[in-house]
């Protein structure tokens, strides 16, 4: 975070100056970093005390005391021995504080903010934008999934007075939460991937998942970028609202940035990466999954807007060898491969991943699908759960291991397609499909580990992983 005295940052989040010694000298200056975790605070850092939904972070004062906190931001009085800013909100006077700090580099210098949002693919899409503008200047990037009303407000005060990009990754369960981060920052480059059933328990309907990412757009700043996909006619009527320029990218002619001649494969995906200028270039993407292309295009999207030349695009596809623990990501590999995609399930990215499933291999690999329930979906969750079953079935894989009662329509669907010559097996545990595949694998098998991050399949794709590991 840049440099401020304590009677700046009680000034800005409206809070008051307190120390159970005594006076507080409000001209000390704190440069360090923030932070609402106890156990990532170090020598000079600032820790908000906010409260939880399972602890208060209060408790925690004396933890990050003790770890070297020089300032801590609470709404309630500690008598640990140190300098409090109490406020009444903490979330709010965090948000308050990364509004002025954001504020103060873009007057000071030549500050990029750069916000990415969709149903699917906004961290893998983060980390892209992140590795080229980390090419073209000093950058701060949203750590992990930090993209909610804490999250992004942390990432936003680590930027110093050189840093030159922002990247945001901005999430949502519900209208007004993308909202509430642009009104903290606007985006001078705002990234809309797709808009699919991804929480749309949480949003209420599929039409209200479109109006919260629509915001984002809304949060561009006069002059700004709206970087949409042409392929997603929700994402394309976007553009009506976009303050000024807009730069599509997809698969379609309509595209200005798109992919052609795309081939996966399980060393990667590899295309024809064509930009807005009309230049082209052969793209090796060492991400499996045609879906992750997408990802890979709106990253070239927002490089030609940069001014970064195709042959940067390029490189940083080249140089990425995974989308993000636990999404795509290869393991195994004595024998038997995993892709363990279980971080996050929706029923677009469940396609997507079954799709690229069965193009892997030849005549020798035998395809498995071990899925987990979709969550979040609402009023939809069992049409799209038979949804997927159908899809299986019709892309003839060859065994299908469901897991967990959430998920157990799915297997019921695939048995009922009696044209399927696969095999279906219904476990309630992930122990129990562990045991169940460690008896059928063999040579040669790809096996695709799917499923909702609450089912907590990811951590059966790492003990698969783990056993075939080379």
């Amino acid at each position: 975070m840049i440099s401020l005295t304590l009677g700046e940052i009680a000034g800005i989040t409206g809070g008051r100056l307190f120390s159970p010694s005594g006076d507080v000298d409000s001209t000390l200056v704190l440069g360090g970093q923030v932070d609402t975790d106890s156990r990532e605070i170090g020598d000079g850092d600032i820790f908000v005390a906010k409260p939880g939904e399972v602890t208060d972070g209060w408790n925690f004062i004396g933890s990050a005391r003790d770890a070297g906190a020089a300032l801590v931001i609470t709404e309630q009085e500690s008598d640990v021995d140190i300098p409090q800013v109490i406020v009444a909100d903490a979330v709010v006077a965090l948000a308050d504080l990364a509004r002025e700090v954001v504020a103060r580099v873009r007057l000071g210098g030549a500050l990029t903010v750069i916000g990415i949002t969709g149903s699917n693919g906004k961290t893998t899409t983060k980390n892209l934008i992140g590795a080229l503008c980390q090419r073209l200047g000093p950058t701060v990037l949203a750590k992990a999934s930090f993209n909610n009303e804490v999250g992004a407000p942390l990432t936003m005060l680590r930027v110093e007075q050189d840093t030159r990009y922002l990247v945001l990754e901005l999430g949502a369960s519900g209208i007004g939460h993308i909202a509430r981060l642009t009104d903290i920052v606007a985006l001078d480059i705002g990234v809309v991937l797709m808009v699919g059933l991804a929480h749309a328990g949480e949003f209420g309907g599929f039409e209200r998942t479109v109006i919260a990412k629509t915001e984002l757009v809304r949060g561009i700043l006069p002059g700004g970028t709206a970087v949409l996909n042409a392929d997603d006619p929700n994402v394309a009527a976007m553009a009506t609202v976009s303050p000024d320029d807009v730069v599509w990218f997809g698969r379609g002619a309509t595209a200005q940035v798109r992919a052609t001649d795309v081939d996966t494969h399980l060393s990667g995906t590899t295309f024809e990466l064509r930009a807005a200028d009309g230049s082209a270039a052969p793209a090796v993407f060492p991400v499996i999954g045609e879906h992750h292309v997408m990802n890979a295009l709106a990253m070239a999207a927002v490089a030609g807007v940069l001014g970064a030349p195709l042959s940067v695009v390029v490189e940083v596809l080249a140089a990425t060898s995974r989308a993000e623990r636990w999404r795509m990501e290869v393991l195994g590999g004595e024998g038997v491969v995993v892709i363990n995609d279980a971080y996050n399930a929706s029923p677009d990215s469940m396609a997507a991943a079954l799709r690229t499933l069965a193009r892997l291999g030849d005549a020798s690999n035998r395809r498995i699908a071990v899925l987990g329930e979709m969550s979040e979906l609402g009023e939809f969750s069992g049409e799209e759960h038979d949804a997927i079953a159908l899809l299986v079935v019709r892309l003839n894989v060859d065994v299908l291991v469901v897991v967990g009662a959430g998920a157990r329509r799915l297997y019921i669907s695939s048995i009922n397609e009696g044209s399927w010559a696969g095999e279906s097996v219904f476990v309630e545990t992930s122990d129990e499909a562990y045991d169940y595949l460690m008896t059928i694998l063999r040579d040669n098998d790809i096996v695709l580990v799917k499923s909702s991050n609450s089912a907590g399949l990811r951590f059966l794709g790492d003990k698969l992983g783990e056993a075939y590991a080379c």
